[in-house]
């Protein structure tokens, strides 16, 4: 018959505390030349549009087409059988007539 030992964890006596980072303190000269500089700078405006209006109407045309029944994929001609299918078709010949759009993942 094989005796089994009982496993007891140690436990250490110190106590585990969290250490705050010092921080250190900004030179005064660094944070007006900073504030100084960004005011006489102009911002750039970036556009927050994804998709050019010519993508859309790219798609516009592939989903009449789906609805229709007349929408057709590849070489082999076979008919689009979802939306998602009629969006990304519509997506790509927007990307080879060369209208922004975002590549694709």
């Amino acid at each position: 018959m094989v005796r089994k030992r009982a496993v007891t964890k140690k436990r250490s006596t110190t106590k585990r505390t969290k250490s705050t980072p010092t921080r250190r303190k900004k030179s005064a000269t660094k944070s007006r030349a900073k504030s100084h500089s960004t005011s006489s700078r102009k911002t750039k405006r970036i556009s927050t549009r994804k998709y050019g209006k010519g993508s859309q109407k790219e798609v516009e045309k592939e989903m009449r087409k789906f609805k229709k029944g007349t929408a057709k994929s590849g070489k082999a001609g076979t008919p689009v059988k979802s939306r998602e299918q009629a969006i990304a078709i519509g997506l790509s010949k927007a990307r080879k007539k060369g209208i922004k759009v975002p590549k694709k993942k």
